[in-house]
């Protein structure tokens, strides 16, 4: 099946750091890549997995401001941009007990069209309800908090990740992350810091991990633009 041509990450380059986007070429094929520009994140999505495996954002105070009285349209939706096949559906997640997990906020949204964005499938994992709504809710806040403070951009990477046993859901075969991940750059004070949580009810947020034992416990080098 063809994917969706393009130029990879080069429209939306402004939202990685040093606007140095990732190159989708250096992902292994098997993932089947597509790399997918929205306003306000960008999504390097599996037709494999039926997840984004990493979705990248760039944050400031303006943006929280404006995001903060924005409405949540909760209207789900297939990504029309991915083909059939490739793409997890709305009946995937029916009956499954788990949530349509955002990876880039809703809550990081500023304006209506970004909004409506954030609510595709190819932003979604399949989360534990709980994990959801409480563990990784704070988590999300907090990193607004932290961007409420900083002086410039804050750079926010999120993903799954896909430990053994693997468990799939929906006819499509969405797979279930283990765990999540979020990965802050702070590019002012050229400081980064790590969450990896499980994907389970009883998640508890620990102190965050420097950036080498990021990349050792997922593989993602995502800084490799300021770690020269």
């Amino acid at each position: 099946m063809a994917l969706p041509s393009g130029r990879g990450f080069n429209s939306c380059a402004s939202l990685f750091p040093q606007k140095t986007p990732l190159n989708v070429a250096s992902v292994s094929a098997d993932w089947k890549p597509i790399a997918l520009c929205s306003n306000q994140f960008a999504v390097l999505y599996s037709g494999l997995s039926k997840t984004p495996l990493v979705t990248f954002e760039r944050l400031n105070r303006a943006q929280i401001a404006d995001a903060k009285d924005e409405q949540r349209t909760d209207q789900f939706f297939p990504d029309p941009r991915v083909p059939r096949g490739l793409r997890a559906e709305l009946e995937d997640y029916r009956g499954s007990g788990l949530d349509r997990g955002h990876l880039a906020p809703a809550g990081d949204q500023p304006d209506p069209e970004s909004m409506a964005q954030s609510f595709a499938l190819s932003n979604m994992v399949p989360q534990d309800q709980t994990n959801n709504r409480k563990i990784w809710s704070k988590v999300e806040g907090d990193v607004r908090k932290f961007v409420r403070r900083a002086k410039g951009d804050v750079y926010v990477f999120s993903g799954p990740i896909f430990n053994a046993p693997r468990r799939t859901i929906g006819p499509n075969r969405v797979w279930v992350p283990s765990h999540l991940f979020k990965l802050v750059y702070d590019e002012s004070s050229g400081r980064s810091w790590a969450y990896i949580l499980p994907n389970t009810a009883d998640a508890r947020i620990e102190a965050p991990m420097d950036y080498e034992s990021f990349v050792k416990a997922t593989g993602w080098n995502l800084l490799s633009a300021v770690h020269q």
